[in-house]
């Protein structure tokens, strides 16, 4: 579904991303781990089209689109859950999911898709009227998953979602991830929590400084000695 091949990103004089490849999958959980200043979020915004790669490839569904804009990009099925959540505070929970679809025109399919981020979030329906701004931090995020998937996505990008949460939070919210790709989403999923993105993804690459330094399925880079002496608490 996505292959990213020897893409390299500068910020100014500084090399974010050093040649870095990997691929995705059809309906797969693939999770990049790795240290602040990996060049995770990085990697997500040149995907999403919020950063132009200085060289490389992004190929989705077989098509480049490196050069694509970042709305073209959503429109074609590719969504992304930015880190620290992002909502717009002063309009309320239903009008953020109402934005996450302002692309759409299917007015049946959005109100099918707004009761599915309902069901999965119980409380964004309990709050549906709130400001997004008077919200918990859990409840921020799980907005902004809710606004990600109400652009109808194939492949949704979620940019460190635990970030900030109690830890009962974090596992809710690692629950409802594997309950999204149950339904056919693929998901690309960065993440610090290494031990809660391991134990729900499929694939699994380390990244350190810019660079891909180890890749495979997740349950073998867990078992990594080296992986479980930086990530995992040894």
């Amino acid at each position: 579904m996505l292959k990213v091949g020897q893409l390299h990103v500068y910020y100014g004089g500084i090399h974010a991303l050093k040649g870095i490849s990997f691929q995705v999958r059809e309906r797969e959980i693939v999770t990049l781990i790795g240290a602040n200043g990996a060049g995770k979020t990085t990697t997500l915004k040149a995907i999403s089209g919020l950063l132009k790669g200085a060289n490389g490839s992004i190929r989705y569904m077989g098509k480049e689109i490196s050069s694509v804009p970042a709305h073209s990009i959503v429109k074609q099925g590719l969504s992304q859950v930015p880190e620290g959540r992002r909502v717009f505070g002063d309009m309320t929970v239903a009008e953020n999911l109402a934005l996450g679809a302002y692309h759409r025109r299917d007015a049946d399919a959005i109100q099918t898709d707004m009761e599915w981020v309902y069901e999965l979030f119980p409380r964004l329906l309990e709050r549906r009227q709130q400001m997004a701004g008077t919200l918990s931090g859990g409840e921020q995020q799980m907005l902004a998953i809710g606004r990600g998937l109400m652009s109808h996505p194939r492949l949704l990008l979620l940019d460190e979602p635990s970030m900030g949460l109690a830890p009962l939070l974090v596992k809710e919210i690692f629950e409802i991830v594997k309950q999204i790709n149950a339904t056919g989403v693929t998901i690309l999923l960065v993440e610090q929590n290494a031990h809660m993105a391991l134990s729900v993804a499929d694939t699994a690459y380390v990244m350190e400084t810019g660079r891909i330094v180890l890749s495979g399925p997740a349950k073998e880079v867990a078992a990594n000695s080296e992986v479980r002496a930086a990530y995992l608490g040894g």
